[in-house]
């Protein structure tokens, strides 16, 4: 008998693969039958509705991202260079297709059509993203490492906005270069160099 937590953690992956794909109506539960391996009532067992499952997903995409920016605050203590390593994080996935686009974004894309219980989770998603930028740009302005004139707040929602919309541009050019020539000069204006 497989593995429970492995065959729901396999639906997840697969499921987010077919969300950055075509988008919450753009996959099926016999769509992730087939890649899985499994019948759509296992699937079912896991998730009860499809509804359930991209709202685990995005509660599980949330807490993964708050575990990695955690690591980042306790492995890199410079801000500016925290944010340097937050584009590099989406420019290496985009990049190297592993991650191509933040499933939060292209689920806040389809706001107006989602489910009430993930439209929560995706906008949970935007608050504490927006919130940890603020955070970075408040102790960076504060220790001279960031440049802005505008509120952390304002800056932080801007360079959110400006990562989003580089994966869309890189996406669709399909250049994955698009994204830096996008997020180099933000960077650069930050950090006092423009």
């Amino acid at each position: 008998m497989p593995n429970v937590s492995s065959t729901a953690d396999d639906i997840l992956a697969c499921a987010r693969t077919l969300i950055i794909a075509g988008g919450y109506n753009g996959f099926s539960y016999a769509d992730i039958a087939e890649v899985v391996g499994i019948r759509k009532p296992s699937i079912h067992h896991h998730f009860a509705s499809k509804v359930d499952l991209v709202r685990t997903l995005v509660s599980r995409y949330r807490e993964e991202a708050q575990a990695g920016l955690a690591a980042l605050e306790r492995n890199i203590p410079d801000t500016r260079e925290q944010l340097e390593n937050y584009v590099a994080y989406w420019e290496a996935c985009i990049t190297d297709v592993t991650a191509p686009f933040c499933v939060c974004a292209l689920l806040a894309s389809e706001l107006p059509i989602l489910p009430e219980e993930v439209a929560l989770e995706v906008r949970a998603h935007f608050r504490f993203l927006a919130s940890w930028l603020t955070s970075v740009m408040e102790r960076g302005k504060r220790k001279g490492r960031l440049r802005f004139s505008d509120t952390a707040r304002v800056e932080a929602e801007g360079f959110m906005a400006t990562i989003h919309g580089a994966m869309l541009s890189a996406r669709a050019y399909g250049d994955p270069k698009m994204f830096g020539v996008i997020t180099a000069p933000l960077l650069e204006r930050l950090s006092g160099k423009h």
